[in-house]
Parts: structure tokens; C-alpha cells; sequence
């Protein structure tokens, strides 16, 4: 099979779908691979390394399409790589498609195979390829929050560790996932107020035995939230529903009675965002104001630590990928349910329900049964 890895064009996205090491082990299976030029760049791996793992190097992404079978990539197709998407490919890449109804209706219109890393499952029913990235967007939530929130940003100008006589700051995590945990994690290791909110009481016991003492955990009811919200310092949206539109638990009403100066992460804005006030935004452009509220709603917060993230990512999708190439395409999804799960789009029709559902278009299953 002929693998393809093109440079990834999402505003400073320095992440790459496959480290050198992966390429070797790849070749070393009798696939070809071929690189952009520079499509490692950012993660710090050159071309060169590329090239003594066995990979092809192409001067530009539409060659990179133009010749593979398989297409891996990091985030989704921007609008300027949609003309290059063919019928014949399979798409293997973080998709979230029930925030984008372009992308659904582009993949679609191409006719491919889309597989989203998000919703590809382990044969345990893990979420294994979304696991490292929110762990990373989890951990870097806080750490993004602490610094909107310094004066000059726009923020309330407290620091969330505090100090001996001062209050320290409140962070509230709405959610107790991976991303959740994660930024629970940070903000307890900052010295935070730590406050978590969620419906599963499984996992707030699970916070709660972690870090006793030191983080509050409710149960995530209407009016708990707002009284939560209104208190804090740093908001840090966690939730998600696998494949779907994230839940608009923060209502620009409850915004508005936000402090001054406080700061929003919406983490889940992948997948559309759990406040009415999130819109997406760029490390370019990451924040603006709603209310005196500063909203942090980056797309891709993992792409800014791409060494770490690449290697994390290319040790999670790796299995998935040698599966497709040993098997073939067609054979390891009809014996794989969970790479099936994985499957978004097929042969012009959504075969997600998720996003099927958020977007008001058919569902069509992956195989008839």
C-alpha cells in the first residue's frame, strides 16, 4: 500500500502523523511511504531522517495525494486540501466532523473513506488515539489559563497558586474525562482552588480519592453549575460525547454573570464548543472577549507541543495503521469493530450516527447487515 503523509497547513499546527522510527517500521512491512518535504519540521525530525527510514520525500501535498492510498494526517482537511481528497483514498485522521458541516459535506461529495481517530476504538472499547491528545489539551488547559488570566492579557490578574495571606485562584473543570483529570491534575499541582464537576459520580470518587483534601467535586446539576461558574477564576471545558456536538452546558446568560477579567478554555470546541459564547480560534488569535469574559477556544492545543505530541500520537495510531496496511482497507474494517467505529464517512454517505444526527443528514451504516 502506498502510504501518504502530507504537511499539515492548520495554522500552527507543528505536529506530523508519522515520527521516522514509524516510517522504518512501516517500510520494513514492504509499504511505501512518502513525506512532504518539511512536513516534520516542527516536531524536529528533518527530511533527512525521513529519507534514512525509507521514505519518499514529495515536493508538495497534491503530489503526496496524488499518489497514495492511504492518506495520514493530524487535524482535518482544511478547505485547500479538499480538492486533493479522491474517491480511492482512505483518510485516517483526527475529523470532528459534527462541528464542521463543510468537511462532513466535502468528504462526503469526494467519496472516500474516513476514519477519525476520535471515535476509532480499541478491542476493549478505549478510545485510545483521543486518550494522548486530551491528556496533553488537559494538562495545558490550566497552564493556558493562568497566563490569560495575568493583567495584560485581559485577565483578572491573579495568580492561581496564591501565595502565603492571599486567596489562590479558582479553577473550575467542567468535566471528569481524560481531559478533565488531566487538567485536574495541573491546576492541584499550581497550588489552584480546584473545583470538578460532573455527572459520572464513578470518576469524581475517583478525583476525589487522588487528591483528598485538595480538589471539590459536585455532581454537575443546572443550578450547581451556574452558582460554580460565577465564582471562578479559570473555566476549563471538558466534556465530550464521542463523535457528537459537545453539550452547551455554559449559556452566554451565565457568561455574562461571570467575574470580570475571568478566563474561558473550551477545550471541547473541536467538537463545537460546550459554551454558547465558544467560537473557534487560532494560536495565531487565540482569545477575544465576550461579557469581560476572556475566551480561550484553540482548536488544536496540542500542536504547539508537537515533539511531545507527534511521538504520543504515532505510538497510539501505529497499531491502527499496520492493521490497515497488513489487512487491507476493506478487510480490516469488516473484522475490526472498532476501527469500524472509527469509520465517519464512506462512499458519499455518513456512517456515524453522531454526526449524522448533528448535522441532520442520513445515517448510512459502514456494511449493511
Amino acid at each position: 500500500m502506498v502510504i501518504g503523509v502530507p504537511k499539515e497547513v492548520k495554522d500552527h499546527e507543528f505536529r506530523v502523523a508519522l515520527t521516522p522510527s514509524a516510517v522504518r517500521h512501516l517500510v520494513s512491512l514492504d509499504q511505501v511511504v512518502l513525506v512532504e518535504r518539511a512536513a516534520g519540521e516542527g516536531s524536529g525530525f528533518l527530511d533527512q531522517e525521513y529519507e534514512a527510514a525509507g521514505a519518499r520525500l514529495m515536493a508538495t501535498s497534491q503530489q503526496v495525494f496524488g499518489e497514495a492510498e492511504l492518506i495520514l494526517k493530524v487535524k482535518e482537511p482544511q478547505s485547500e486540501e479538499y480538492q486533493y481528497i479522491q474517491s480511492h483514498h482512505t483518510l485516517f485522521t483526527y475529523l470532528h466532523l459534527a462541528a464542521s458541516l463543510p468537511l462532513t459535506k466535502a468528504l462526503m461529495a469526494s467519496g472516500c473513506t474516513a476514519i477519525a481517530y476520535e471515535t476509532t476504538e480499541t478491542s476493549e472499547g478505549e478510545l485510545s488515539m483521543l486518550r494522548p491528545m486530551s491528556e496533553i489539551a488537559g494538562r495545558m488547559s490550566v497552564q493556558l489559563g493562568a497566563n490569560f488570566l495575568e493583567r495584560h492579557h485581559g485577565g483578572r490578574g491573579v495568580l492561581l497558586g496564591g501565595i502565603p495571606g492571599v486567596t489562590p485562584g479558582h479553577v473550575v473543570i467542567v468535566g471528569s474525562g481524560v481531559v478533565g483529570a488531566s487538567a485536574t491534575k495541573v491546576a492541584v499541582g499550581m497550588g489552584a482552588r480546584v473545583t470538578v464537576l460532573s455527572i459520572d459520580i464513578g470518576q469524581l470518587r475517583h478525583l476525589d480519592e487522588l487528591y483528598p483534601g485538595r480538589v471539590t467535586t459536585l455532581v454537575s446539576r443546572p443550578q450547581v453549575l451556574e452558582e460554580t461558574i460565577e465564582e471562578a477564576d479559570v473555566v476549563i471545558g471538558a466534556v465530550m460525547i464521542p463523535g457528537a456536538r459537545a453539550p452547551r452546558l455554559i449559556s452566554q446568560e451565565l457568561v455574562r454573570r461571570m467575574k470580570r477579567g475571568a478566563v474561558l478554555v473550551d477545550v471541547a470546541v473541536d467538537q463545537g464548543g460546550c459554551a454558547e459564547t465558544t467560537r473557534p480560534t487560532t494560536h495565531s488569535d487565540p482569545v477575544y472577549l465576550v461579557d469581560h469574559v476572556v475566551h480561550y477556544a484553540v482548536t488544536n492545543i496540542p500542536g504547539i507541543v508537537p515533539r511531545t505530541s507527534t511521538v504520543a500520537l504515532t505510538n497510539a495510531t501505529l497499531p491502527f495503521i499496520v492493521r490497515l496496511v497488513n489487512q487491507g482497507v476493506e478487510t480490516a474494517l469488516q473484522t475490526d469493530k472498532g476501527l469500524v467505529r472509527g469509520v465517519n464517512v464512506r462512499q458519499g454517505g455518513v456512517t456515524c450516527e453522531a454526526v449524522a444526527e448533528s448535522h441532520g443528514l442520513p445515517y448510512t451504516p459502514c456494511f449493511s447487515k
